[in-house]
Order: structure tokens, then sequence, then C-alpha cells
């Protein structure tokens, strides 16, 4: 860890995210241009991430598969908007084991393409449907502008692929998987995002519908954090998903892809982060509480490291994360700026003078300084006192963010507003009933784009803040990652 200082937030949100990333151990910069490699400490977070929604992906019925890395360069061309969203970011393998390909290889970028493939051979009769398949992996984008976590060359996710009978089931699927990420966005990592559609210029390429989860970080900008798509028949007319329904006629299937990366790290950090480094949310923090042991001759080292040790044990046996810092060449100031630097939501620190009291100092990461530390906690009561505090923290992250999002977040009624208020920093929202063409004038003007047309919206009607024409939805604008 170096010594050198965090540049503030206020100061360069963009270098303290950088330097942040690094320090604490979560990713590094990879020899090829473009690319990252996840340390211990961001796979561990990743890991918890995967659990989380594993979890529920299965809970509603969803099993895990693996599909191959390579996809022949005819699959992609198969489906129009999809050939022309994805052709710049491709990675085209030309040549394998010294000799040319017949047809030349694409390195994923997303697997609806070969998985479509894969469903025109197994899916026959309405009988095989719904398939519910999830693939955790990887995949390759070409980005000329990349940053750790938020966009890197390649990147680390998982995808579902579902398939139906109807074009209800498909839209009752692809919403109920943006609620899925909602709900571990919000309950797990306290990320309060907004739920919406997005507009047709802002939707994945070959899908008739998308929907989105944005949160806002703590520069105020937008991040798109996990998407759920409704592709209607496209795939299925392009890679023939053909299924003999009820009354034995060959009809298409519906299908739905949805996908939420190791971009959401990225939201976490810049969510919840403060001048001093990382503030992981409980629920998902790889420790959840350090012990850092304090002591200055070596008798004090044995008695102190002792009962380190049996809080540790006590702990775990809890159900809670626990790691003690037990090293000799580190000062315990040194072990408080390198815990807090990581973002672990609780310290225990426990000195000579705890030992007689059988009690320990508890400290949160949130809420920095004396006002963040309970002194005096009794070794009996600490379990259930540290279960506490870690919702206690849990939830604080949660409702801090939300007063933060809701404070910068700016209704507006006219164009000249919305540019006062993305000019200002903020996210405008306001009616609209704009082309695409309107759309992209305010984004080549503004650097704003539309993020998506909220769940939550007024029962009223309005005007459309760009050309006054009748609105009956409004939409959230903001500058994004």
């Amino acid at each position: 860890m170096s010594n050198d200082k965090l540049p503030t937030r206020n100061e360069n949100f963009s270098e303290w995210y950088n330097q942040v990333v690094q320090r604490a151990e979560m990713a590094d910069y990879a020899p090829v241009r473009g690319c990252m490699v996840v340390r211990p400490y961001g796979w561990a977070l990743w890991e918890n991430i995967q659990s989380a929604l594993d979890t529920r992906f299965k809970a509603t019925g969803h099993v895990n598969a693996a599909f191959p890395l390579f996809i022949p360069k005819s699959f992609i061309e198969k489906e129009k908007e999809h050939v022309e969203g994805f052709s710049p970011e491709l990675a085209v393998v030309t040549i394998g084991g010294g000799e040319v390909l017949e047809e030349p290889l694409i390195v994923r970028p997303t697997s609806e393409t070969i998985i479509g493939h894969m469903y025109a051979k197994w899916i026959k009769s309405y009988r095989d449907l719904p398939v519910l398949i999830n693939q955790w992996g990887n995949v390759v984008r070409w980005e000329m502008r990349t940053r750790l976590f938020l966009r890197t060359l390649e990147f680390y996710w998982q995808e579902g692929h579902t398939a139906h009978a109807t074009a209800d089931e498909a839209e009752t699927e692809t919403l109920q998987m943006l609620d899925i990420y909602y709900d571990f966005a919000v309950n797990e990592a306290a990320v309060p995002v907004i739920r919406g559609r997005k507009s047709d210029k802002e939707k994945f390429a070959g899908a008739v519908r998308s929907y989105t989860i944005e949160g806002m970080m703590g520069d105020r900008r937008a991040l798109q954090s996990g998407t759920s798509h409704n592709l209607g028949q496209n795939f299925a007319r392009a890679f023939d998903i053909q299924y003999l329904d009820v009354n034995n006629e060959l009809q298409y299937a519906w299908t739905t892809s949805w996908g939420l990366s190791t971009r959401f790290i990225g939201a976490i950090i810049m969510t919840h982060g403060d001048d001093q480094g990382l503030i992981l949310p409980p629920r998902l923090a790889p420790i959840q509480v350090v012990i850092v042991p304090i002591w200055k001759s070596e008798d004090e080292r044995q008695a102190v490291l002792s009962m380190a040790q049996e809080v540790r044990q006590r702990l775990i046996q809890g159900g809670v994360r626990a790691q003690l810092d037990d090293a000799d060449q580190k000062t315990p100031g040194w072990k408080f700026n390198y815990w807090e630097l990581k973002g672990v939501p609780v310290r225990i620190e426990i000195g000579p003078r705890d030992l007689a009291q059988k009690s320990v100092v508890l400290a949160r990461r949130d809420v920095t300084g004396k006002s963040g530390k309970s002194f005096g906690v009794n070794l009996e009561t600490l379990v259930p006192q540290v279960i506490e505090l870690l919702d206690d923290i849990q939830n604080g992250l949660l409702q801090r963010a939300t007063e933060f999002r809701d404070a910068h977040i700016v209704d507006v009624s006219s164009y000249a507003e919305l540019k006062e208020v993305i000019q200002a920093g903020d996210w405008a929202r306001g009616w609209w009933a704009g082309t695409t063409e309107e759309e992209l004038q305010v984004k080549d003007e503004t650097g704003a784009t539309i993020r998506c047309f909220p769940f939550d919206q007024p029962e009223s009607r309005g005007a459309c803040l760009f050309s006054g024409r009748p609105a009956r939805e409004v939409a959230l604008f903001a500058r994004a990652y």
C-alpha cells in the first residue's frame, strides 16, 4: 500500500477511483492493453455477487451451462441489428494451429447467436419449453477507452438466455430478471438503482425491448448496472428456433437475454466509497470484520493474541466473515488505514487494557473518527452486537446513497432547463415524446443520454420538454459511464 494520500473524490473522482481499485488490491492492469487482472480481494467480492445472484436464479427455475468462447463469424451476421451493433467491438481469430481458418471465429462479445444455434437443435415441441439457462463466463469487446471494472476489453459476467412459447411469457421473464437484479442491487449491494425501459436508440442490438437498472455514482454520473432484454422472435427467426405447438403447428419461439457483469464492482466502489477508500456493504464484503490486536511487550502480545483468536472463533461460529491481522511488522495505525482503504465494514481493536474487562472496541467503517466507535463491548454480547452493527451499516449505506441520488435528480420542463441541470452535473427528469434524431441532438449538445423511462411514472400526461408535443412518459437524462 502506498503511503501517498489518496486524491479526494471532489478533487479528481476518476483518479480517486483508479487509485482505490489498485491500492485496495481489487484489480490491476494486465500487460494486454485494456485488460485487467482481478486480484483475490476483488474476485472474492465477485464470488459473493455470483452467489447472491446464482441463488436467486436457481430459485426461479434457471440452470447453469457453458457455451464456447469462439463463435463462427457467419453466426454473428445472421441477425442484422446484432451485427451492426457489435461490429466495431469484435475480436476476430483468423489463424488457428498455424493455418488460416476456413471461416474466421469471433471471440464472443455475447452469446445470443451460438446459444440460438443450440436452442434450434434442442427445441422441437412445446413440451421442450421454456428453456431457462444461465452462463457464468467471460466476454471480449474491443473497447478504445478502458477503465478497471467499468470498461475493459475482457470482462466477467453472467448471461441468461431463455426461450418461451408465447410473447407474454418472454416479457414476464424479462421483467422478472430485472426485478431480481433490482432486489440484488438494493438488498445485497445497498445500491439504490432505478428500474426502467431503455429508449429505442439505447436498447440492446437485436432486442425488441431492453430494460435496465441505473445507478447514480458518487460523481453523479449514471452507470448502467444490469440489463434484461426481450428479444421477441428476432433471434428465433435468424437461427430457426421453431417448435410444434399444441395444435401441431410450427411456431417460432420467443427469447430473452439478461446480464450483470464485474462492472457492478465499479458501482459498489463509486456509490459507497469515501476519501479514505472503499466502503463495502456488509452482505457482500469478503471480510466483514477485521480484528487488530495491539501490544507493546511480548507478554502483552501473547495475552492479546489469545483473546483475539477467541474473538475470531466466536465471530466465525456466529456466521460472521472475520479475519485476524496478527502481522508483527506493521503498526496498529498502519493496519487501521489499510483495512479502512479496503472497506472492511467493522474493525475490532483489542489492547492490554481490554483484557481485564474481557471487552473490545468496535469501529464502524461508514462513520469516521470517535463517533463511529463503541468502547467496552463485552465479549459475551459481542457476536449479536456485531451482527446488529453490520445490519445497521448495510441499511445506513442504502439510506445515504438513496438520499444522495434523490437530491440530485431535478425535474425539468424545457430543454433549456435540461441543459442547465446536466451542465451542473445532475440528472434531469422530464416528459419526453422525442424522436431518435432529437434524442441524438440532446446527446450531441449536452453529453447526456436517456438512461431509461422509469417504471415509476406520473399518472398525468405532460408536454415533451424538447418539442412541446403531448408526452405519455417521463425520461431520465444523465451523463454516463
